[in-house]
């Protein structure tokens, strides 16, 4: 059954570690998704793997359990936004690509909302958890975010709380500096 505190590895390495084409593409996908580093792409191609797997047992499953997965399975791809129709065929799902997993992941979504400036930073906002989806904080950037949860996500009210703190304090501060201006002013008016 394995240790508990040792969870099982959520990707698989390559079977080859020098293959150049490889290795171009994961530091490609890595700049424009801005990753960590590349296990992060390997979890991505691995979940892939897994679901073009499952896609091509169901392919030449029959029967009614068979049926019932291959709905599940589209219904699924569907409310995860990776397919555009929820009739869609197996052949479909057989023809995702690591792209369109990768503009799933929050940290995505957030740079494309323009909630951050740049993909680094989308990533370190969520991590520092000042992005929400609904009512939760949410504090990993390579979750996949469903279609319902794309209109809900937004930055955490705490930033904005301490943006109007520290614009409040910054005019009290202001405020409080025009003051010791304006009796120096006094002064000098009474010394003359």
């Amino acid at each position: 059954m394995g240790d508990p505190k040792k969870p099982k590895r959520k990707y698989s390495k390559p079977g080859h570690p020098w293959q150049k084409l490889r290795i171009k593409e994961e530091i490609r996908l890595k700049k424009k998704y801005g990753f960590k580093n590349k296990t992060e792409v390997w979890k991505v191609m691995s979940e892939l793997r897994r679901v073009r797997a499952q896609a091509r047992k169901l392919i030449s499953a029959v029967g009614e359990q068979a049926e019932k997965e291959k709905k599940g399975l589209i219904t699924s791809l569907y409310n995860k936004g990776l397919l555009d129709n929820p009739k869609a065929e197996l052949d479909d799902v057989l023809s995702l690509t690591v792209e369109q997993f990768l503009d799933r992941r929050l940290q995505t979504l957030v740079y494309k909302k323009q909630l951050a400036s740049t993909i680094k930073q989308a990533r370190q906002m969520i991590v520092h958890k000042k992005i929400m989806i609904g009512d939760k904080v949410v504090s990993s950037p390579g979750r996949l975010v469903t279609l319902k949860e794309e209109a809900q996500i937004r930055i955490a009210p705490k930033i904005k709380a301490e943006k109007k703190e520290e614009t409040s304090k910054m005019k009290v501060e202001v405020q409080k500096e025009e003051k010791k201006e304006e009796k120096k002013e006094e002064k000098v008016k009474e010394n003359e």
